[in-house]
């Protein structure tokens, strides 16, 4: 193909706004009659929530909140019609609060229902059947311990309902708010279920499970509708994690969903706004399906009736089911999908007469023939251990000798997965090629490769990044001399750690919100998180406190190599991140000028651990755009 003919084929340059602006419409979510939509779309340049009847357009929508400092993200229904909930820290620092909307008189203020001292946080909250008016707030009103509390809604009056007895211990309730199952993650990493008899409060031991293959936790933990079981995600005699019950007399485990050669997706438990692991009945609770790990996510259904369901939703997109709500009758549905290059898109059907009509598309601004196909990949590791990722390459180029872009994903016991990214889709349109892996330590590829991480950190989880560079490099992709690495968070301490311990491997490097010192980074984590640290990063990494860890530690963190760094780098940060606070980024900066070496360093005050302020994400990327395209070579200076 001749250059003039490859320019013809080349999609439009598209705007660093258009990909980094918040979305015309998301998140949407049907009211329990079924008679109306709430959905975040922006106003006063930040997302906000609105209402509109369902058969209505935006254009007939209410904008029912009216934060202009930061926009929302999580939002939900109330059994009454008058009122909705939302979540809202301060500029990114994660103190969430529970904020309520009267739909009855929107321009009014909404009202704080959970008023709470500095480094305290709602860390959940779920309406109870069996108490119409509350809702049950899971926060931590005493520093170190995560109690349960019952709000009412209407007038904000809040009392104590179950007290966290230990740190590392949680109540698990039923659908009537009472205690049925008692969690405790033990010192060496397993989780002791036990029964609670909610009249006495007295336990009864069950089971002892997991270890440091679940670092985040056993997710979910889900008390089933009739309290006599409980749900959790565990491998049993597996390498692939199940849904499993775990019966509340008898201890027995039954298996509710598995998938052969598949784990269970928790990272819509483990992190929220994600697509769910676990889809229920919004009236009975019961679970419908569940969603396990692949090159596209795969969807198990459980329930018969919502066969019928699901049949008929899988017809709306050639993607694959992203969030889903229903009135309570289970007739009325909006469903929104994963598609690498249209979506979002979000469709409602009536399962009592086939109706079905599209409701609208989160980027209306961009065409899918603009943007470039996310592909599943797979190789071996140097050690033999099978890695997955995905390739994003550039339409209209031919796929060789390309520059790219190693981009690692955070935790790192999360995992990269076929869905439409705004990163990749930006650095493709410039030219780049766009490698992702999911290297061990990464969720969702079974106990193996969760347990292979372990003191891996700067080692071998390292050694499958470069393994991944060389693959597309060997498949003719990517030109060797022109790989740069980006990362956020634990992806912002790879990147640092591929400029330190392979000073010599990256052309250019990106890091945002990355870990630079290992032992700091886990002494300032917040207190109340510590507990749960056994079986990740105190198994994975260390105790900052045992001088022997500790030592290791700084040898695998990049502030000790810092002499090593002569890759151009480009380091943001948030003021207010709460998770690797801002002096994990100041010191390596300080680090690079002392020494003379040029350094890019962005901070944006108003923000924490990433950046959600539409100007602060188009600020980062067009910096990351100019980075790349100085030292990688790509198309660089659009708009």
């Amino acid at each position: 193909m001749t250059d003039t003919a490859r320019v013809a084929t080349l999609p439009r340059p598209i705007e660093v706004e258009e990909f980094f602006a918040d979305p015309a419409f998301s998140h949407p979510s049907i009211s329990p009659d079924g008679t109306r939509l709430a959905y975040l779309a922006p106003r006063y340049g930040r997302r906000q929530v609105w209402v509109r009847g369902i058969d209505e357009e935006h254009a007939d929508a209410v904008c029912v909140t009216q934060d202009a400092r930061r926009g929302i993200t999580t939002f939900s229904w109330t059994d009454d019609p008058r009122w909705l909930l939302y979540l809202q820290d301060t500029d990114g620092n994660e103190d969430w609060h529970l904020h309520r909307v009267d739909l009855e008189a929107p321009d009014t203020p909404a009202l704080d229902l959970t008023p709470l001292p500095a480094g305290s946080r709602v860390v959940g909250f779920e309406p109870v059947r069996s108490a119409p008016g509350y809702v049950l707030v899971s926060m931590n009103r005493r520093p170190m311990f995560l109690d349960l509390f019952w709000v009412e809604v209407a007038t904000g009056e809040t009392t104590v309902h179950l007290e966290q007895p230990e740190p590392r211990g949680d109540f698990l309730v039923d659908r009537d708010g009472r205690a049925a199952f008692y969690s405790y993650l033990a010192d060496d990493g397993t989780q002791e279920f036990s029964a609670v008899d909610a009249e006495t409060g007295e336990k009864r031991f069950l089971r002892r499970v997991g270890g440091p293959e679940h670092p985040t936790g056993i997710q979910p933990q889900r008390v089933t509708p009739d309290g006599t079981g409980l749900l959790v995600g565990i491998y049993q005699d597996s390498d692939d994690l199940r849904l499993v019950r775990i019966d509340r007399e008898t201890g027995e485990e039954t298996v509710v969903a598995a998938v052969e050669g598949h784990s269970l997706d928790i990272m819509g438990t483990a992190a929220p706004g994600m697509p769910p692991t676990v889809f229920t009945d919004r009236a009975t609770g019961e679970v419908l399906a569940a969603r396990f790990v692949g090159d596209r996510s795969v969807i198990e259904v459980v329930d018969p009736h919502f066969a019928e369901v699901y049949a008929a939703l899988s017809q709306l997109s050639d993607g694959v089911l992203g969030t889903l709500s229903s009135d309570e009758s289970g007739q009325r549905w909006v469903a929104s999908f994963l598609h690498d290059r249209e979506p979002g898109l979000t469709w409602f059907y009536d399962h009592g007469t086939g109706e079905s009509r599209l409701l609208f598309r989160p980027l209306p601004h961009l065409d899918p023939a603009d943007l470039a196909p996310r592909t599943a990949v797979g190789f071996p590791a140097r050690d033999g251990l099978p890695l997955h990722g995905f390739l994003t390459l550039p339409v209209g180029v031919e796929p060789a000798g390309l520059p790219l872009v190693l981009v690692v994903h955070g935790g790192p016991w999360a995992h990269d997965s076929w869905s439409y990214d705004p990163e990749a889709q930006f650095l493709a349109n410039r030219g780049y090629a766009v490698l992702h892996v999911n290297f061990r330590g990464s969720s969702g590829y079974g106990r193996r490769h969760t347990l292979a991480a372990i003191g891996e950190l700067a080692g071998t989880m390292h050694d499958d990044l470069l393994d991944a560079v060389d693959w597309a490099v060997g498949e003719g992709y990517a030109d060797p001399d022109r790989v740069g690495i980006y990362g956020g968070s634990y992806g912002g301490y790879a990147a640092l750690v591929g400029v330190t311990v392979t000073p010599d491997r990256f052309a250019a490097a990106v890091d945002y919100v990355g870990i630079s010192d290992l032992a700091n980074f886990m002494r300032t984590l917040p207190p109340f998180v510590k507990p749960y640290m056994v079986a990740n990063w105190y198994r994975y990494v260390g105790d900052p406190e045992v001088p022997e860890q500790e030592a290791d530690m700084l040898a695998r963190s990049p502030i000790t190599m810092v002499d090593r760094i002569r890759t151009p780098l480009l380091v943001a940060q948030g003021a207010n991140d709460a998770r690797v606070v801002q002096a994990e980024s100041d010191n390596i900066v300080a680090s690079l000028r002392e020494r003379g070496v040029p350094v890019e360093y962005l901070v944006a005050q108003d923000e924490g651990h990433g950046f959600a302020n539409p100007e602060n994400r188009i600020r980062l990327y067009r910096a990351i755009e100019r980075h790349f395209a100085e030292h990688l070579g790509g198309r660089g200076g659009i708009g």
